[in-house]
């Protein structure tokens, strides 16, 4: 952010935590409106910006630290300078093809003198090397336009191999510059005449570990003593760097650190949780549950209703969430940590959902009982490899290696190293079904790290099954893609494979996700990346006849948008969802042409995707799990349905269910809606049309009717309708009880939702034409009710709520009547009051006996009902919440209560019946006659 002008912003993308699975970007932007809308300035080559400085009194004047290429070389990396916004850029800092701007600060309030730091960093598929000749210290005083390398620098450990170099400049002492250094001699350096010498004050492994990952310094704006370091914890030292001492933070694995420079208490943290605030020196944080961060691996789904969403989160734990709640979000309390940990896939078991696997590194597997809270480690060799080369380990086992059930024998559960392997006993013994799927090129298997530092998690581990699958239409087809560029098939369950890579794929190929099509026995999607030999070409390849052929089918994907996976509609062949480094596609001839299909999911990577009841859920690297709720309108495009006047799109089955949707929930899941959906076209919609629509029971019989004609309130429900799609939701509930303003009631009746079973919606528009559904409910299988139970149920509770409706219309009737009797008194003259006076007095006292039986009048406030004993409407509305408290068929004792209740309220009822055909009568007859002899007739 411009300090001369908070409107005006710049982005770099890319990471600059180098993870195997690092997202990387295409250069910078900038904004002069904050934020609300944004330009491409260029360095669309850099790949990964580490950090941006903006001169502090001209926001054109700008400094970008680029690290280039993470799998390649390139020229496009260093440090750039732009004096005209972003119009034009110079690099006026580079290093060598394979060394990038790592790290860039500006002495504070002085625009001329800027430290940097070079890097020289390189990843492939199998292998992590940090540092080596181009990774240098250097200082420009001349604003960045040359710059001085500042390795042979007295004290600076600059003759020995240098990796990643981090700065910091104290703002209250412009001469006191640190330096956190990667190097077999290097550790915490400080200097105390602007890095003309300098001292190494600390080499506390703490702060130096996994230098490529974190290796970060700060400095309190006014003690340029007290430094922060940022690694797996959160340091601080108040000596000048020579100890320090963690400070408490709310997340592991911290990047980054932004100090107020007018207030060193005030600071933002940046960990694997995401980013929290501190306004006491990071004594309290605010929380982190409120950004959809979340990095997903993989996902799945289970077979419980709602169906979970399950998958590992990047450096967090597990997860398993529900897919929609009982409440109006789906929030913390829907969700649980499950088995494994943060890089592995996560299966629940087809049986018994409470039951999950979970994978991790070093080959970790687990099951995970959710009813007892029991954790088995499963693994398939238990022998812990971390910190080893790929060359010591026996099965090699990736970071993500595949976990997944078969579709056809919901016992099987197969894993992937270099070897596949199933288990049929929950993991207690495991079977090889193959020999080695890869290539097993040893030179590929070696220790990862260096030249300086190893470091061995499992990311590195090469030559292993990637993906595999089994056919949903044929048990014994088996399907391989390995990380090394391998496909084989076995169409006997794995007593022999056979290798049918493509030859158009190449070599090196990580095949990344296999998906066997639901409609075609031996048609297979396979997806593949080799962004990790820095080629960000998408790769999808089709085959229809189990390998033999293959075609390749990206057309329509953006050249640079490397597919990760790929999905098949359950519904419609030919309907394929991939998705990309940078987003969504979509494709309706099976793979031949895709579009894009974003809407309103961000644009991120895209790491898995799968079906569920219709729904495509998604896993996102950085921002959650989304889901597209109801596929069935993505299914019908393309069927020529807006040729008619009035058509609606496939139905799905509901599920009765609780929970409401909000759409403006913050920091929870959205609930999709809550009932039967209608998604139907109308193709002309006139500003004074009439659209009805009817929902019906299995007999055809009305029980709700929606128009758009109808007022915001009231027993017919309001709908809009416009020229095309058209959604409308029945929540499967009955219209709403009788109400009275300002009753004061303890009980209430509920809304009655519709009992399991058939129902038909029915939309009228205009007059002339009309479309008639047949819709199924659900019953929720995680209730043990007979549809007896359930309609014996509706029946009695729609006979409770009747009642109570009549007695509501009853009180209506008698404060009607009654205000009528009395208005028409008060206008009476002294010479004919007495007879009609005494009459209406007679019927007013019985009215308000019959309605205090009915409904405790006392009761002006809503405790009042503690003093005042509640009547006959709130017993039966008391009763209702009785018999609705669950799914089960009326009981006896609240059948005979209702009895009870009903026989006194009919009572009342028939009394006031009596008042209302006899006495009512008799008073109006009276007044007739009064009338007539005021104006002297005689009355017949």
């Amino acid at each position: 952010m411009a300090a001369s002008d908070p409107t005006i912003l710049y982005v770099g993308e890319g990471e600059n935590t180098l993870r195997g699975n690092v997202s990387e970007g295409f250069g910078m932007w900038r904004t002069d409106d904050g934020g609300r809308s944004w330009k491409q300035i260029g360095l669309k080559d850099t790949r990964h910006i580490a950090r941006i400085i903006i001169h502090p009194k001209n926001p054109d004047i700008v400094w970008a630290a680029a690290i280039g290429h993470l799998f390649g070389p390139n020229e496009e990396r260093g440090i750039f300078k732009t004096t005209d916004g972003g119009k034009n850029w110079k690099k006026v800092l580079f290093s060598d093809v394979n060394s990038g701007g790592i790290d860039l600060v500006m002495e504070p309030g002085n625009p001329a003198v800027l430290y940097a730091s070079t890097y020289t960093i390189r990843r492939t598929p199998y292998s992590l090397e940090s540092g080596g000749a181009g990774s240098a210290l250097w200082k420009s005083t001349d604003g960045g336009d040359t710059w001085k390398k500042m390795n042979n620098k007295k004290g600076f450990p600059g003759k020995t191999l240098l990796g990643n170099i981090s700065i910091a400049v104290a703002p209250s002492n412009p001469e006191r510059v640190y330096s956190l250094v990667e190097s077999e001699k290097g550790g915490l350096l400080k200097s105390d005449d602007a890095g003309e010498t300098w001292t190494n004050v600390s080499v506390d492994p703490n702060i130096r570990q996994r230098a490529w990952y974190f290796n970060r310094i700060f400095v309190d704006p006014k003690n340029a003593d007290i430094v922060y370091a940022l690694n797996v914890n959160f340091y601080k030292s108040i000596d000048a760097g020579k100890t320090f001492k963690e400070v408490s933070s709310l997340h592991g694995d911290h990047h980054d650190l932004w100090i107020d420079p007018e207030d060193g208490n005030r600071m933002i943290l940046a960990d694997d949780g995401g980013a929290a605030v501190s306004f006491d020196g990071g004594s309290n944080w605010s929380t982190l549950n409120n950004q959809p961060t979340a990095q997903f691996y993989r996902v799945s789904t289970d077979n419980y209703t709602p169906y979970r969403i399950l998958g590992a989160q990047q450096d967090n734990s597990t997860v398993r969430i529900m897919s929609r709640s009982e409440g109006s979000e789906i929030n913390q309390s829907n969700w649980s940590s499950t088995a494994g940990f943060e890089s592995g896939y996560v299966v629940a078991d087809p049986q018994n959902p409470d039951i999950v696997y979970g994978g991790n590194y070093s080959g970790y597997l687990s099951r995970y009982d959710h009813k007892t809270g029991e954790n088995r480690a499963i693994s398939v060799w238990p022998d812990n490899p971390l910190g080893g080369g790929v060359d010591l380990i026996k099965y090699r086992f990736q970071w993500n290696f595949p976990i997944f059930f078969s579709p056809n024998n919901p016992k099987k559960l197969y894993a992937a190293a270099n070897v596949l392997f199933a288990s049929e006993n929950e993991g207690a013994t495991w079977t090889a079904l193959s020999g080695d799927l890869t290539t097993n090129d040893k030179s590929k298997q070696k220790s990862s790290g260096g030249p300086i530092t190893q470091d061995n998690t499992g990311v590195e581990v090469y030559c292993t099954i990637f993906t595999a699958g089994e056919s949903p239409l044929e048990e014994n087809l088996l399907w391989t893609g390995s990380d090394d560029g391998l496909i084989n098939v076995s169409r006997n369950g794995g007593s022999s494979w056979e290798n049918v890579t493509p030859a158009q794929a190449g070599k090196g190929m990580m095949w990344n996700c296999v998906e066997s099509d639901p409609f075609k026995k031996g048609t297979a999607y396979f997806v593949g990346t080799k962004y990790k030999t820095d080629d960000f070409t998408p790769y999808i390849f089709k085959t229809e006849d189990y390998g033999k052929s293959w075609v390749k089918i990206t057309n329509g994907i953006p050249a640079k948008h490397f597919a990760r996976c790929l999905r098949a509609d359950k519904k419609r062949p030919g309907l394929l969802y991939s998705g990309t480094e940078y987003g969504m596609y979509i494709s309706y001839d099976y793979g031949a042409n895709w579009k894009p299909f974003q809407l309103n999911l961000p644009m991120v990577p895209i790491t898995d995707l799968t079906i569920k009841d219709n729904d495509l859920v998604v896993a996102t690297q950085g921002r959650a799990f989304w889901v597209m709720d109801d596929l069935s309108m993505v299914q019908a495009a393309g069927s020529n349905y807006t040729q008619k006047n009035i058509f609606v799109l496939p139905l799905r089955e509901a599920v009765r269910i609780g929970g409401s949707q909000n759409l403006n929930v913050k920091n929870a899941g959205i609930n999709p809606p809550n009932g039967i959906v209608v998604n139907y076209y109308l193709k002309n919609v006139s500003d004074s049309g009439l659209t009805e629509i009817s929902v019906l029971d299995k007999n055809k019989k009305l029980i709700r009717k929606y128009s758009t004609k109808a007022p915001a309130t009231g027993p017919i429900g309001k709908i809009e309708t416009a020229s095309g799609i058209n959604r409308f939701v029945w929540d499967m509930n009955y219209p709403p009880a009788e109400n009275i303003e300002g009753q004061i009631l303890w009980n209430r009746v509920g809304t009655l939702k519709a009992s399991p079973g058939k129902y038909y919606i029915k939309i009228n528009h205009e007059k002339k034409d009309s479309a008639e559904v047949e819709v199924m409910v659900k019953a929720n299988p995680n209730y043990k009710v007979t549809q007896q139970d359930y309609e014996q149920q509706s029946e009695f509770l729609l006979t409770v709520r009747e009642k109570f409706n009549e007695i509501q219309k009853a009180i209506k009737n008698i404060r009607e009547v009654r205000t009528q009797i009395n208005d028409f008194v008060a206008r009476q003259g002294k010479d004919s009051i007495g007879e009609i006076k005494t009459m209406s007095d007679s019927i007013n006292k019985r009215m308000t006996k019959i309605e205090e039986a009915l409904y405790q009048t006392k009761a002006k406030s809503g405790q009042d009902v503690l003093n005042y004993p509640i009547r006959l409407n709130d017993k039966i509305a008391g009763l209702y919440g009785y018999a609705a408290s669950g799914n089960y068929a009326p009981t006896k004792q609240v059948k005979e209560v209702y009895n009870e209740l009903s026989r006194q309220a009919d009572v009342e009822l028939d009394k006031l019946k009596t008042i209302f055909t006899v006495d009512l009568s008799r008073f109006n007859q009276l007044i007739r006659e009064k009338q007539l002899k005021v104006i002297g007739v005689k009355p017949e």
